[in-house]
């Protein structure tokens, strides 16, 4: 936005913007603030430390930079991904807006909380919109020419150390880890497809403890139909290992199940003036591998696999090129392979949920969105309760100073149950994430997230809170190859039953074109 422009703007419709974004990114310095390092961390950190000094990246949004990074600093932050890799959030469309029913939500796997979650492993129910952090192309890498098209291409070797504590019992193991990405966009006067894959393999050197391969390809088209409306297409494939903290892990198991998710989506938008109108489908495909026991035997997870199916639209007013307040609402239908469960429960259910929220851009030093709301899960056997909560979503981007950017998101997601007569879990997380530039070649990374996993009244199940801190530092030896390190702490407290802690440490070389 020129300076003209926001000069322009009503006063007192961006006003009621700018006070919502201070409520929640004061709730996440709050967060951060007090969110005690705990013995349990200094212990871990510790141990780490006197074992080895290994290195590894642990934030896979670590390529999230805003565009008031230079070139180089946007490359060093970049370099630091091949680590971890949670599905990467990087939009298929290359477009850095965040607004919109269709924009660059990421409809599989989380969308804000995959990329806010940092290096969780399990997989979770989307939120209404599937919110992610503005993003900055990497001008510094050139990429590989391919006809309209550029390929960039990037390899990264770690070595890490990992320490998980549940109780007494304490588990470790060194391990490196191998990751393959790529981006290949159009360079086309109309329209844009892209193409986003990362996949990565783990190997033990010593200690116990599973390995977690992870993949993720998406592709996006998008049809730029008239000045006034765009469409897009949508596909994507996703695997990943359930994590031992997870609520529907199972316990005593060599290996958790394996999670492979396929998606299809199309979404429309179009400016009518004043009122911005989109709608989007999308549908997923969940299948669950079988979990192996440690007695040798296998456990089928055939009774989890479902289709999801949901329908989205939002009508919204621009107020000012600034402002623009919107309605959304949408309804879905979850339809399991088996009637029903090995415990003879008809888990298939209908959702219906309701949104209103205000988008804001006040130019690339701060955007964003916030929506309230109420979701309701109703399921197909009455013995099952519905799932009823208020829902608080949103995404805010902040520059205070070049270099520097802040990024504050929060989501609320439903996580179902293979308990007994449960029917899950609704789970409120609060994130955060600090990238500063200390030098044109060295970018340091901070991050925080706090989760409430909130069950029914008369639940069997626990309440549970998951508190997970990182930071990072990635060094631009030149253009083509960085030096990432970084260490993690994730702690999982249940109401009743053990707290359990991982600890994470180690380097790795990317090598990108």
């Amino acid at each position: 936005m020129a300076p003209s422009d926001f000069l322009d703007m009503d006063a007192c419709a961006v006003r009621p913007a700018r006070a919502a974004m201070a409520v929640l990114l004061l709730s996440s310095v709050c967060l951060t603030a007090l969110s005690p390092p705990s013995h349990a961390w200094a212990q871990a950190v510790e141990d780490e430390a006197a074992d080895t000094e290994l290195a590894g990246p642990q934030d896979p949004d670590a390529t999230r930079t805003s565009g008031t990074l230079s070139a180089q600093a946007a490359g060093a932050a970049a370099a630091a991904v091949p680590a971890t890799g949670t599905t990467s959030a990087v939009s298929p469309t290359g477009d850095t807006e965040i607004t919109g029913a269709i924009g660059d939500d990421a409809v599989v796997g989380g969308g804000l909380l995959r990329d806010q979650d940092l290096i969780r492993s399990n997989l979770r129910e989307t939120s209404v919109d599937g919110l992610k952090s503005a993003l900055a192309d990497d001008d510094d890498v050139p990429g590989i020419p391919l006809g309209t098209f550029t390929l960039k291409p990037s390899i990264g070797q770690s070595i890490n150390s990992e320490t998980t504590r549940s109780g007494e019992t304490r588990e470790r193991r060194t391990y490196t880890e191998t990751g393959l990405k790529g981006t290949l966009t159009s360079d086309w006067s109309r329209h844009q497809l892209s193409v986003t894959g990362e996949g990565y393999w783990q190997r033990n050197l010593s200690g116990t403890g599973e390995t977690k391969p992870r993949a993720d390809i998406d592709a996006a088209l998008r049809l730029d139909i008239s000045r006034d409306t765009i469409a897009t297409l949508r596909a994507g494939y996703s695997f990943d290992r359930e994590d031992a903290t997870d609520p529907n892990a199972v316990n005593g198991a060599e290996t958790q199940a394996g999670v492979n998710q396929y998606t299809l989506g199309a979404g429309i938008e179009h400016d009518f003036g004043i009122l911005r109108g989109s709608a989007k489908v999308d549908v997923n495909r969940l299948t669950y591998s079988d979990v192996d026991l440690s007695a040798g035997t296998t456990l089928s997870q055939k009774d989890r696999n479902r289709d999801v199916g949901t329908l989205t639209t939002r009508i919204g007013y621009e107020l000012s090129p600034a402002l623009i307040p919107f309605l959304e609402a949408s309804i879905g239908r979850g339809i399991y392979e088996l009637r029903s469960d090995s415990l003879g429960y008809s888990r298939s259910y209908k959702t219906y949920s309701g949104r209103a929220g205000v988008e804001a851009d006040l130019g690339e030093k701060l955007k964003g969105e916030l929506a309230f709301g109420y979701n309701t899960y109703r399921f197909d056997d009455a013995r099952l309760k519905d799932l009823n909560g208020a829902t608080i979503d949103g995404l805010i981007n902040w520059s205070p100073q070049r270099g520097t950017d802040v990024s504050t998101g929060l989501s609320t997601t439903l996580e179902p149950s293979t308990t007994s007569g449960e029917s899950g879990a609704l789970a409120y997380t609060l994130s955060s994430r600090v990238t500063h530039e200390l030098r044109s070649a060295l970018v340091a990374r901070l991050s925080n997230s706090l989760t409430f996993r909130n069950y029914p009244s008369g639940s069997i199940s626990s309440d549970t809170r998951v508190w997970l801190a990182g930071a990072g530092l990635t060094y631009d030896i030149n253009r083509y190859l960085a030096l990432t390190g970084d260490l993690s702490y994730e702690r999982t407290t249940p109401d009743r039953g053990q707290a359990t802690s991982v600890a994470r440490i180690g380097v790795g070389l990317t090598l990108r074109r």
